[in-house]
């Protein structure tokens, strides 16, 4: 094959390649050298350094009806509406949450979608989602929906060996599917599926530029889903083309015309990259990101919506009216309806993300839990820190349970110097002397604090009550 590949912007500008049609390739661009298959893919690095560019209205969609439902059993009637009903809650009317996306093939996932139309919410937005092709169209039109995100694949793997097309072919099928869009009113999203292994230049950017003229000439927003099929997107300053986020959202902006806030990101999990990326797409001049709750989605999940809405708050300083304690609540429905298992460590939902076994860190906690804390997980998440006491606990470790479990505060705190910390210390001493190899479960200790400390357990079963 007579290729020329061209990977960065330098290049591009050389030979002309910018703001010309697509090269309609005969033969597929695959990388490969960066992607041989029977090896791990390849990071290319080169000396360009791209600027940030933070949007100023950066927000989050949500695919948790789509690819999220895509690795789960498939979620009821009512179990579609009681998560709309929460990612709203959570969202609290604040704008983050923008939109989510539905499928329309059955009539459950239809009476779900008009359902949640029926609730009648600014946010989320309903919108649906489709394949390239004018028969699914249809369903998006009986509907009565606003905006459709369609597929169209554009890298040469799924031109060339998915559709069995040409170039010139592929891209004559999407502008027609957008321009049918665009007759009904409707605002078309284009996914641009498997954009890491595209060819940038020879494909997406004469593409998007396509799209940019639909847009001016119709009135009509046309989105752009630029979307990390297999996590191969690369979040690192100076990696290049195929795989650098930075440039396809920056190239996408400057040498496509595509605004900010026609874009958006949709990644994956495969390199444990999603949040990272996700992130460096807002950096750089992407104002949506596509979310799915718990990262819930195909082989290793999409970006993790929870994560996005903590990335959010550190770019931005805040999460306005959102009622963040909703992801814990969440979190307890997917276990309780789904049976879903949340990994125990995982961030800002596991069971375990604010739990410290370490003595030392114990000790930290006791004195001040800011100084083994991310952050006051009890007022913002509902969660408060939890100290697990086990054989290395010591004295400290068996305090700061105490103060947390029983949630003192203050002059009420206990020391680690205390004699009825000893008591307890010497019982669980005990415990690990007879052969136990397991953490000292809650009830437990509650148990011997009943009769060390009873008014703490008066405390206990008072609040309760109340």
């Amino acid at each position: 094959m007579n290729k020329l590949k061209i990977t960065n912007y330098n290049d591009a500008r050389r030979m002309g390649m910018i703001n010309l049609q697509a090269k309609h390739e005969q033969q597929p661009m695959l990388f490969k050298d960066i992607f041989p298959y029977s090896e791990i893919p390849k990071v290319v690095f080169g000396s360009e350094q791209i600027p940030m560019f933070i949007p100023e209205d950066i927000w989050i969609t949500d695919t948790t009806f789509r690819d999220g439902q895509q690795a789960m059993d498939t979620y009821t009637e009512e179990q579609i509406i009681t998560i709309f009903d929460y990612l709203h809650k959570l969202d609290n009317n604040s704008g983050i949450i923008r939109q989510t996306e539905f499928f329309l093939y059955t009539e459950k996932d239809r009476n779900a979608a008009r359902k949640c139309l029926e609730r009648g919410y600014k946010f989320p937005e309903v919108t649906s989602w489709i394949r390239a092709n004018k028969e699914d169209f249809k369903l998006v039109k009986d509907m009565g929906l606003k905006e459709t995100g369609m597929l169209m694949s554009c890298s040469d793997y799924h031109i060339f060996k998915k559709l069995n097309k040409t170039r010139e072919q592929a891209m004559d099928l999407y502008l027609s599917l957008v321009e049918e869009a665009l007759a009904n009113g409707i605002v078309p999203r284009c996914h641009l599926e498997d954009i890491t292994r595209a060819d940038f230049f020879g494909f997406v950017v004469p593409f998007a530029q396509k799209l940019m003229e639909l847009s001016k000439k119709s009135g009509i927003k046309i989105k752009i889903r630029a979307c990390d099929t297999l996590g191969l997107g690369l979040p690192y300053s100076g990696t290049q083309l195929p795989r650098s986020v930075q440039h396809i959202i920056h190239g996408l902006r400057v040498y496509a015309g595509v605004p900010s806030e026609y874009l958006e990101w949709h990644g994956h999990n495969d390199f444990y990259n999603v949040v990272p990326n996700a992130t460096t797409a807002w950096l750089h001049g992407c104002s949506a990101i596509n979310t799915s709750l718990f990262g819930i989605g195909e082989r290793t999940g999409n970006c993790p919506l929870e994560a996005m809405v903590i990335e959010y708050g550190q770019i931005k300083g805040t999460v306005k009216d959102m009622n963040l304690k909703l992801i814990t609540e969440i979190g307890q429905y997917f276990e309780g309806e789904f049976k879903y298992s949340i990994p125990p460590r995982t961030p800002f939902v596991g069971s375990e993300f604010n739990v410290t076994r370490a003595g030392i860190h114990a000790d930290g906690i006791l004195k001040d839990e800011e100084i083994y804390n991310i952050f006051d997980t009890e007022k913002i998440l509902g969660r408060p820190i939890v100290v697990s006491v086990n054989e290395h606990s010591g004295h400290a470790g068996i305090a700061a349970w105490v103060n947390t479990y029983f949630r003192l505060v203050e002059e009420d705190k206990i020391g680690k110097k205390d004699e009825r910390i000893n008591i307890i210390k010497e019982w669980v001493n005990k415990q690990y002397e007879t052969g136990r190899n397991t953490v000292m479960k809650n009830e437990e200790l509650e148990s011997i604090v009943k009769d060390v400390i009873p008014e703490l357990s008066i405390k206990k079963q008072n609040t309760k009550a109340c």
